[in-house]
């Protein structure tokens, strides 16, 4: 077995990550699934998704991050953003389009859902479970 020393990032391990996250992007031929939106020379946005597999309903596209600066918020950047997404969805032949929204963050909801999108915490009653450090601790005694 290789020997190796495994080790907390530190932050002038900053660049050796960038190219890390960068090699995985392009061996996993995701180099184009983040995006970002420019205005005058400054990036204002931005949007990373993945694909993956659901057994019971197929391809999708998941949306983890998705953010637009408060100042630019309400002039069709994040729409126009989504409609992407959409539209790499349906190319891909993608069943549907996932993401997290905090339960406290009411404009983002009311953003979706103007959109289309199913709560589906409320209307399939699926929840979102976290097990936190202290029980992974645990289940590693057992």
């Amino acid at each position: 077995m290789a020997s190796f020393i495994l080790r907390k990032a530190q932050p002038n391990d900053v660049p050796d990550i960038l190219r890390l996250i960068k090699e995985l992007a392009k061996f996993e031929d995701m180099e184009d699934k983040v995006m970002l939106s420019e205005k005058e020379c400054a990036v204002i946005a931005f949007a990373m998704y993945y694909f993956t597999y659901d057994p019971w309903i197929g391809k999708l596209l998941y949306l983890e991050d998705f953010y637009v600066m408060g100042e630019y918020r309400g002039l069709g950047i994040g729409s126009q953003i989504l409609k992407v997404l959409s539209e790499v969805s349906v190319k891909t032949g993608c069943s549907s389009m996932h993401f997290i929204v905090a339960e406290n963050n009411t404009e983002s909801i009311e953003f979706y859902k103007r959109r289309g999108a199913a709560d589906l915490s409320s209307e399939e009653g699926w929840r979102l479970f976290e097990i936190e450090k202290e029980a992974l601790l645990k289940m590693t005694t057992k």
